[in-house]
Parts: structure tokens; sequence; C-alpha cells
């Protein structure tokens, strides 16, 4: 006899009560969801998710005192056992997003989210995936294609990686889906998802968003850049 999944945990972060309220409320609609707390503020949603230990946190970038971003570093500082962060923003080019996925989001998701859209979210979060769209993507090439005085950090795990496995992470920075990556590399979409996997144990990394991050700030992939076609197998 199969037993269900244990339903997500989750928490809500925002300081307006009805959108706190609205999302909470729409998420307990799903059986395999349990909203186990809410906060008006980054303090109380660090403290209770240490408290609670959900699975996802929903944070909306601003709010009174100690922000989300803010948040989002002292949850991510304490290890990997902690919340995946699915960050809450107005606008889909929020000038915080960037700092926000700096500091361990992995992923943004707009307020005005359709319902559907809202569980989709959480579930691809939960599961241990990012949700960094090809506009977030272009969104942190930007950044630091406009920062003259960036100088990368050379990352001594990044040796680790093997050809193949160093190709990927490249095709990941540039926003690429693992369809998208098998497709350019002709090769079978759980051969990419098996590399990519590789390179997040490797680095040390959470997720594909973290990925991009490193990749970029470790001087690998130069905004602008384009990986060639390659046609052989591997």
């Amino acid at each position: 006899m199969s037993t269900a999944a244990p339903a997500v945990r989750i928490i809500v972060a925002d300081d307006h009560e009805v959108i706190r309220s609205g999302f909470a409320s729409l998420l307990d609609t799903q059986p395999d969801f349990t909203v186990v707390g809410t906060a008006s503020d980054g303090y109380r949603a660090v403290q209770i998710s240490l408290e609670l230990q959900p699975d996802v946190l929903l944070m909306d970038i601003r709010m009174p005192g100690m922000d989300g971003i803010e948040a989002t570093r002292q949850l991510a500082s304490k290890g990997p056992g902690g919340p995946r962060i699915l960050v809450l923003t107005t606008f889909d080019l929020d000038e915080y997003v960037y700092d926000a996925i700096r500091a361990g989001a992995s992923g943004f998701l707009l307020k005005d989210v359709t319902a559907e859209r809202l569980f989709d979210a959480v579930r691809v979060i939960a599961a241990g995936d990012a949700l960094l769209a090809p506009g977030i993507t272009r969104l942190l090439i930007t950044e630091f294609a406009q920062r003259p005085m960036f100088k990368p950090q050379p990352v001594p795990s990044l040796e680790e990686l093997t050809p193949r496995e160093t190709q990927v992470l490249r095709l990941v920075a540039e926003g690429l889906s693992n369809t998208e990556i098998a497709a350019r590399l002709v090769v079978t979409e759980e051969t990419v998802k098996t590399h990519v996997s590789h390179v997040l144990s490797k680095l040390g990394l959470r997720d594909r968003t973290q990925a991009v991050v490193a990749a970029y700030e470790t001087g690998l992939v130069v905004p602008g850049a384009r990986e060639p076609t390659v046609e052989r197998r591997g």
C-alpha cells in the first residue's frame, strides 16, 4: 500500500496583511500544501522559519525592519537544510531581484500571479528545482555587464568540473532549459539533468539560480558571450 507524500510546509512573509492572508488562504486550498505560519517582516520570517522548519518560504522583498533580502541571506547562511525561498515582487525587473537571488533565493514570483502559477511555482521550488525564468537570467547578465569594476574571483572548486560539466554550466548561465541544452549538445535531457546535478554537487550549490550567479561571479562566463554549438555526443 502506497503512502502519500507529506504535504509541503509553507510560510508566507509579507508586510501587507491582505496579501499575506490571501496567499496563505489560497495555498491552503491545495491538499499537498500546509501553511504552517505567516510573518509580517523579515525578522519574524527568520524566527519562525528556524522554529517551524518549512520547506518553502514565500518572501516579500520590501518589508519594514529587516527586509526580505537580509532575511533570505540569514536563512541561506544557516546551510542547505533551510527552507527554499521564493521571492515575491511587484515588478519582473524589480531592482532588488538580483540582490535577493545573490542572497540565496531559489526563484521569484510576481504578486499578481495566477493561482495555478503560484501552485506550480511552490511545487517546483519544493521539489528542489529553481524557478529562474529567462528574463531573470537576462537581468543577472545585465547586472554583471553594468559593473565595470567587477573582478572575477577564482573558485578552486570549478577545477573539479569535467569539460562537459563546465560546458553545461555555461549554457545554464545563458538561461537555457534542460531541453534546450540537450538539443544544443545533442544528448538526452536525462544526461543534461545528470550533468547539472553533478555541477551543483561539486560546487556546493543548491540550484540553477545559484549556478548562474556562480558562473558569472567566477568569470567562467562573460556577459554577452555565447557557447558555440556542439555536435558531438557525450
